[in-house]
This record gives structure tokens, C-alpha cells and sequence, in this order.
């Protein structure tokens, strides 16, 4: 009887160890990931995510890849700011939005967040795929629809293949992102901001 009683005792700490050890883990990669894929400007990223639609780890995964949050960055095609936009796209859009774009700085966090949005918010309404939606955001919506009318890449409105090497590798690179930011947002305030493929 007592090396029964011994046993549980034994077993219930064991399990009470592997339970903590288990959450210990888990927190551990929570920090660990925060570090990682910080949620910088998360009050620029929350209002414009409601304005038009978009979930937080979409807009966080874009920023993410596209700048990793350095809010001055240009890229050599001279892409500009957190989100990466070509100046063409920022005028067109803030037309579109009633602003004045030499008013505004694309490099302003504010500014460049609430376009970049504006602009995935379009896009998905073109495609209603997020995957496709990353790859037009990367090569363009006119160069995403010819694929997607050509049966080698495109099947029933989505991309079943990617010609563009650097496309296929972004579009990948954002998926990953959302994922992790799908999690760590649950994690921190008990919502996920939709399916990571819808």
C-alpha cells in the first residue's frame, strides 16, 4: 500500500514537472518569437487593419519581409518605407483615398502603413486569395492576372505555380510570417486574425 501511495506521489510529480517544464518551453518560444517578429506600430497596423479590412498578421507579415519594420528603408527599385511602395502605387492610391501625396511622406510609419493596407485591402478584392494576393504585391496585378489566365500557372482563380523565382520565394516568406504572427497575436490576446489561406 505505502509503495503504491510512493508510485502516485512519484507520477503526480513527474507529470506536475513536465506540465511546467511543457509551459516553461512554451513561453520560452513566445518570447523567443516576439523578439523576432516584433508587432511594431501595432496602433497604426490595429486602425487600418478595421479601416479596410485587413487581419493584423497580414499587414505585420508583409511589413515584416518587406522592410523588417525599418521605416526608412528603400529598396533598388525604389520601393519606399515599411511596406515597401512603389511611388506610382502610393499616388495612385492616395488619389484614391482623398490625400494629397505630396503632402504626406510614403516614409511617414502612419502614412505608408495606412497605404500599404489600402492597397492589400484592393488586392484581395481582385483575388480573394491571400497567397495570390502576396504574389501581386510583389509582381504586380497586371503580371498576377496574366498568370492566372494561363492554365500553366493559374487553375479556378488561384496560382498554382509562380514563374517569378523571387515572387514564389516572397510569397512563401509572407505565408510563414502570418502564421507566426496568427499565433503570437492568439496567444497574446486570445483572437486570431483569420485563416492563414483564405
Amino acid at each position: 500500500m505505502k509503495k503504491a501511495i510512493k508510485r502516485s506521489v512519484v507520477v503526480i510529480i513527474l507529470v506536475a514537472l513536465a506540465i511546467a517544464g511543457g509551459y516553461a518551453v512554451q513561453n520560452l518560444y513566445y518570447a523567443v518569437q516576439s523578439r523576432n517578429y516584433p508587432r511594431g506600430y501595432s496602433e497604426y497596423v490595429e486602425k487600418y487593419a478595421e479601416m479596410y479590412g485587413v487581419p493584423e498578421s497580414v499587414i505585420y507579415a508583409v511589413i515584416k519581409v518587406e522592410s523588417n519594420f525599418k521605416y526608412d528603408a528603400t529598396s533598388y527599385k525604389n520601393a519606399r518605407g515599411l511596406m515597401q511602395l512603389m511611388p506610382g502605387t502610393y499616388e495612385w492610391l492616395c488619389e484614391k483615398e482623398g490625400i494629397d501625396p505630396e503632402k504626406q511622406s510614403i516614409d511617414d510609419p502612419e502614412t505608408n502603413i495606412r497605404i500599404g493596407t489600402r492597397y492589400l485591402s484592393y488586392l484581395y478584392s481582385q483575388f480573394g486569395v491571400w497567397e495570390t494576393v502576396y504574389a501581386a504585391y510583389n509582381a504586380g496585378h497586371g503580371t498576377v492576372r496574366t498568370w492566372l489566365a494561363d492554365e500553366q500557372y493559374g487553375r479556378d482563380g488561384h496560382l498554382i505555380s509562380i514563374p517569378y523565382p523571387e515572387t514564389a520565394a516572397y510569397v512563401k516568406k509572407v505565408a510563414a510570417a502570418r502564421q507566426i504572427y496568427d499565433k503570437l497575436i492568439s496567444e497574446s490576446d486570445g483572437t486570431v486574425s483569420g485563416p492563414a489561406s483564405e
